[in-house]
């Protein structure tokens, strides 16, 4: 990436590869904006009724509710809709200029297919760099049915002896909850959905010229963190 230009990291890995947690100390660390896709999708259904869609730029519609379900089975919202949502909100932020960190998208091919010209043509190819973070299944499941997330500010807070017992967010003071998408039984699905869905997109990164790094994700948060500046610096 060069310096003096504004940039777009992208962090895909699957489900408690540490996503979450690695883009918000890289924000913090760096001064990059966090764009969490999961929170974007969630705010579009919230309050939503049976009757509400959004409707794209081919007049195909997608009823937020329905979105909702797939998200909470654990299986991909339409790429069409998630795309439109996530374009949308991308085009604000480069238009005022932030360097900005992505955690959840792009999740399929067709989602990549829409999203990376559109990142490309905003930031440039030389300054978009991916970092995959590479767990096993067995580690994916049991991070995730053993993990937390802030109620109020969505903060995660992995399973760790320092955390174990924490019942209120370290950064906020809500409450920990434990989601839906964090049961054994969601976790699995959501594994296949990245298997067969999401790893995909890195035959296509390579296609397009950008720069992927693959990261242990199975170290400790602290060391995960450090390969991932070591990966940003070259």
């Amino acid at each position: 990436m060069k310096k003096g230009q504004k940039f777009a990291v992208i962090i895909i890995g699957p489900p408690g590869a540490g996503k979450g947690t690695q883009a918000e100390l890289l924000a913090e660390k760096i001064n990059l904006y966090y764009f969490e896709t999961a929170r974007v999708l969630e705010k579009s259904w919230t309050n939503a009724k049976k009757s509400d869609y959004i409707e794209i730029d081919d007049g195909e519609k997608f009823y937020l509710l329905d979105e909702k379900k797939l998200f909470d089975k654990g299986i991909i919202c339409s790429p069409p809709f998630v795309s439109f949502i996530v374009k949308k909100k991308i085009k604000e932020l480069a238009e005022q200029n932030k360097n900005i960190i992505l955690a959840g998208s792009p999740r399929t091919l067709h989602e990549g297919k829409q999203l990376m010209p559109f990142l490309i043509d905003l930031y440039g190819v030389e300054n978009i760099l991916v970092l995959e973070l590479k767990i096993s299944n067995k580690q994916a499941i049991w991070r995730n049915t053993r993990r937390k997330l802030c109620s109020k500010c969505r903060y995660p807070v992995p399973f760790t002896k320092e955390t174990q017992k924490l019942k209120e967010c370290p950064k906020c003071s809500g409450k920990l909850v434990t989601r839906t998408l964090d049961k054994e039984e969601v976790i699995k699905v959501r594994l296949k959905q990245y298997t067969g869905r999401t790893y995909p997109l890195f035959k296509y990164f390579k296609e397009i010229g950008v720069i992927v790094k693959e990261i242990n994700g199975e170290q400790s948060i602290e060391d995960v963190f450090k390969d991932i500046l070591k990966a940003i610096e070259r």
